[in-house]
């Protein structure tokens, strides 16, 4: 139930750039989330690839940092406020959520955020 395991990573480059150029997209500071209902036959009701801007946060580590705090508050809240909702509804999605903030956030405030935007993409997508 609280896993993330890699046939949940977005890694497909056809479905990414699908994802970019026809998706829908909204802000949630500090997070930018893209998503686009797909129709092929997935394990998981949603693939997610999580992205760090380069040249906002110069260091890897602290681009790590920032990831490993979202991917946990992801992997701890998407089985109640995504999954269920979209098992519930039959529909399958592809989902990135970019990091746009300034600076590094604290793991609590990274999850109050995520817990937002995860009920704000439910409601945009079974809309």
């Amino acid at each position: 139930m609280y896993t993330f395991t890699k046939e949940e990573r977005l890694c497909n480059k056809k479905l990414i750039d699908e994802l970019f150029r026809s998706g829908s997209s909204f802000l949630c500071y500090p997070f930018k989330a893209s998503w686009l209902v797909v129709n092929q036959p997935q394990k998981f009701p949603a693939q997610i690839v999580f992205s760090v801007s380069k040249k906002r946060f110069k260091r890897a580590v602290v681009r790590n940092v920032i990831k490993r705090r979202m991917r946990e508050a992801y992997r701890l809240n998407k089985q109640t406020l995504l999954y269920d909702s979209l098992l519930g509804a039959d529909k399958q999605i592809v989902l990135s959520i970019g990091y746009i903030g300034k600076e590094v956030g604290d793991y609590s405030l990274i999850e109050k955020k995520m817990l937002k935007l995860l009920t704000q993409l439910n409601t945009e997508v079974l809309k």
